[in-house]
């Protein structure tokens, strides 16, 4: 059985998508919920394959290094995967209408999934469940925000970076 190793260039690469996706966050910092990470990790799901398993773990790392390690932290560590698995598997779909869709329902759904962790802070299972449904409740206008914005970013942004990097693919550029 072959196995494969990462060369150089795959390293650098994995670092790039790392960068891109800190740069873009740190631009965009002062926008209420606003983010390009979730489309960067569905165009470079889509684009470079397994390559991006690598991204997921070092961006984490790198939000929990700079950010500081909390409870918040620990919902990046499936989050972020779940949107890599689910653009893994609709990877075929080129419609920029499907992916707006499922990143704006992704944007709309982040609150509920980073709710999880604190069902586990309460002092019983009741006041945890608690916890988390106020948490993710008192989220819902941050979540719409993030659903918007995920909507209209991917819709705008994906067709013209997708042809990019399928013309840089064409000539090996990456």
């Amino acid at each position: 059985m072959k196995q494969s190793k990462a060369t150089a260039f795959d390293i650098a690469l994995v670092a790039l998508m790392v960068a891109v996706i800190e740069v873009f966050k740190f631009a965009m910092m002062g926008l209420p919920n606003i983010e390009l990470t979730s489309f960067w990790l569905i165009l470079f799901s889509k684009n470079f394959g397994k390559k991006v398993y690598f991204v997921v773990p070092v961006f984490v790392l790198l939000e929990g290094i700079i950010f500081g390690f909390n409870l918040w932290w620990i919902s990046y560590l499936y989050v972020w995967p779940f949107l890599v698995f689910v653009t893994r598997i609709l990877k075929k779909n080129d419609s920029a209408i499907i992916w707006a869709s499922m990143s704006a329902v992704f944007g709309l759904c982040f609150g509920a999934l980073c709710a999880i962790p604190y069902m586990f802070t309460g002092t019983d299972l009741q006041s945890g469940l608690t916890l988390a449904f106020n948490w993710w409740i008192a989220g819902i206008p941050w979540d719409i925000a993030h659903c918007a914005g995920n909507f209209v970013l991917m819709l705008l942004l994906y067709k013209p970076l997708s042809e990019v990097m399928t013309r840089l693919q064409k000539h090996g550029k990456i």
